[in-house]
């Protein structure tokens, strides 16, 4: 397995210098909280850009969104933010926000209508992977002076076509909804990029937090936004530091080095539910374990291929061993809890229905490569995987990197295989609909990245129009019988295994209140968080 000796080394160093920091360091500072986290996916801080999970923990407290959700009250749905009202025009294609006066950005310059204006068209603008979050609104840089525009102290958005409204407003509260400083943003352009090098590295935002420094691998600093128009928060500074090994996670949480561990295994779970400061806290959320398979590759493209590897999964062993407590076997794209979420599992583990839809597809002596980041759970899977399609005649290569470096050759089709997690970006079924069962152009050229589907070449055989047809319906039974109907004919003929819901366990050490992760969709927010 490539990279396997090196990543033994890495968690051997690792947990060698954790227990080094338990005699040197003193516990975490009343005022700052320390976060250990798996951090390699960061590739950038440009809320215009970033669509990785530790990289929208970072955003969701540096940037303010037109409409947004209370970390403490996620059953509210969305709330006012930067916008403090909204009126939607009677024939629905319309929204026209009233932005909330006296708000600064963390420069002291005004939050306006104009910064507003200025960042979702950017967004547009830059077509960035998560793009199509707006864009599927029928937004394109030739009409975002038309369909995006200030008025004063509104902003009103016009969308191509009547969709519910709730739909606009969730995907708003999607990081590409956040809400740059023009001004500081544009003094920091080279060669029209409208500050995208610069925003990579650093913050313009009204949020709770600035940007310190993020170094990538190792750690991300915030500092509290005294400024902040829903009050300073009581963590003056925030620093996650990037620890890959639930050991070392589990070591520096007892010696009282950081104050959450949130990567931490089930056997470190068990270890630390019962000691002495410490409470575990378990919040079902909406991201998703799941094989894809590369549709460029002439064997995995077979349809008889794409479902023997459904029954080369140990879905019921995985979930009862190394995965106990922390992920449920689901095998539809919509996670529990959302609108139109199927609740059918039909494959388990089936090594003689696999090797004879093998064998209707021709295939022997398969060999091929999955992609997996250096993670231990996500090892884990794959070398379950890696077992079972023995078994079944096919020899898995399994290939560790940092997840920049996986994300990377994913998105680019140069796997044959990866295992990968997907999270939510807004609580509506569209959000994974959009992604898993839509891709409206297949080729090379389309670069839709934000789009699973179109990372493993699928062109979703005829789900696109029924996606289509999904997001605009009204009626909200309807609406349920038609995201059911895709899952089940997407269960059958796609070439994404789903395996897992996530139920994420932190460690938390018992003086800190009121952190959390956001629950079904969300990011860790700070604001709120007081220690004891």
């Amino acid at each position: 397995m490539k990279m396997w000796t090196q990543t033994l080394a890495g968690a051997t160093m690792a947990v060698a210098l954790s227990f080094t920091s338990v005699a040197v360091l003193a516990e975490t500072p009343a005022n700052m909280l320390v976060v250990a986290n798996r951090i390699d996916d960061i590739t950038t801080m440009d809320p215009a850009q970033s669509f990785e999970f530790a990289g929208s923990d970072v955003n969701q407290n540096i940037y303010g969104k037109l409409v947004n959700f209370d970390p403490l009250d996620f059953d509210k749905g969305y709330v006012p933010d930067l916008a403090e009202s909204w009126v939607v025009s009677e024939d629905g294609m319309s929204i026209t926000f009233t932005m909330r006066e006296g708000v600064k950005f963390q420069s002291g310059n005004p939050v306006t209508a104009p910064d507003a204006e200025w960042s979702l068209r950017r967004a547009v603008i830059l077509n960035k992977t998560p793009a199509f979050i707006l864009t599927q609104f029928g937004f394109t840089p030739e009409n975002v002076a038309e369909t995006i525009k200030a008025d004063g102290n509104t902003l009103t958005i016009k969308t191509d076509k009547r969709y519910a409204t709730s739909f606009v407003l969730n995907c708003l509260t999607a990081t590409i909804g956040s809400i740059v400083d023009m001004k500081t943003a544009m003094e920091h352009e080279v060669d029209g990029d409208m500050g995208n090098a610069w925003l990579a590295t650093n913050s313009a935002g009204s949020g709770p937090y600035t940007l310190v420094g993020w170094k990538p691998n190792e750690s991300v600093t915030l500092q509290a936004n005294p400024d902040y128009y829903g009050g300073a928060p009581a963590m003056e500074r925030v620093i996650v530091r990037h620890v890959a090994e639930s050991a070392s996670q589990r070591l520096l949480l007892e010696a009282g080095d950081i104050d959450v561990a949130r990567n931490l295994n089930p056997e470190d779970i068990a270890g630390v539910r019962n000691a002495a400061g410490i409470v575990v806290q378990e919040e079902l959320k909406g991201r998703l374990m799941y094989l894809g398979l590369n549709q460029t590759h002439p064997v995995l493209s077979k349809p008889q291929v794409r479902q023997a590897f459904k029954y080369l999964v140990d879905y019921e062993g995985m979930q009862n061993s190394f995965l106990n407590g922390q992920y449920t076997t689901h095998q539809n794209f919509l996670p529990k809890t959302y609108l139109g979420a199927s609740t059918e599992n039909p494959f388990s583990l089936n090594i003689e229905k696999a090797k004879e839809l093998l064998a209707e597809a021709g295939v022997e002596n398969l060999e091929i490569e999955v992609g997996v980041r250096e993670a231990q759970e996500r090892i884990e899977i794959a070398q379950s995987f890696q077992n079972t399609a023995a078994q079944a005649g096919i020899k898995v290569n399994i290939t560790v990197g940092t997840g920049k470096q996986i994300l990377d050759r994913y998105r680019a089709r140069e796997l044959d295989m990866s295992l990968e997690a997907w999270g939510p970006d807004y609580p509506d079924p569209q959000t994974n609909a959009g992604t898993f069962a839509y891709n409206p152009d297949n080729s090379l050229e389309a670069k839709a990245t934000g789009l699973l589907a179109w990372r493993l070449a699928w062109d979703t055989d005829g789900l696109t129009p029924l996606t289509e047809a999904a997001v605009t319906e009204v009626d909200r039974d309807k609406r349920i019988a038609m995201y059911q109907e895709i899952q089940a004919k997407f269960r059958e003929t796609s070439p994404f295994v789903i395996m897992f819901q996530q139920i994420e366990q932190d460690g938390v050490r018992d003086n800190v209140k009121n952190f959390t992760t956001g629950e079904a969709i969300g990011s860790a927010d700070y604001s709120k968080v007081v220690k004891e």
